[in-house]
């Protein structure tokens, strides 16, 4: 569930490594290590990140975060690799969150046809 959903305050600039470290997010720390150490791809990282998860979280909690991680990484390559252009509507409507990480730093921003700053 989204912060915004939930009304919890969370906080995005721990995503960059800033601000607090669980960004508001129960469990958020060891989520973020997960997820960077499955997007870097280092065996031994990953196992320790996995292994810290799932004494946190319960087991349909563990598979959920498995999930995502999973599914995030599918279809953000598919939509760089083929470049699904990014919606007038999503364009807005993300502007702030894209500015606030600083997404256009990435070099595959340049592959989101129509999207802005």
């Amino acid at each position: 569930m989204s912060g915004q959903a939930s009304g919890e305050e969370v906080d995005l600039a721990a995503v960059n490594g800033a601000g607090a470290s669980d960004g508001g997010v129960r469990n958020g720390a060891l989520l973020g290590a997960f997820v960077e150490a499955v997007m870097r791809e280092d065996a031994q990282e990953r196992e320790h990140a996995r292994a810290a998860l799932r004494e946190a979280l319960s087991p349909e909690a563990y598979v959920d975060a498995c999930a995502v991680v999973g599914a995030f990484n599918v279809v953000d390559r598919i939509a760089d690799a083929t470049g699904i252009p990014l919606d007038a509507g999503l364009d807005v409507m993300s502007a702030a969150v894209r500015e606030e990480l600083d997404l256009a730093r990435f070099g595959s921003a340049a592959n989101t046809p129509g999207a802005t700053g």
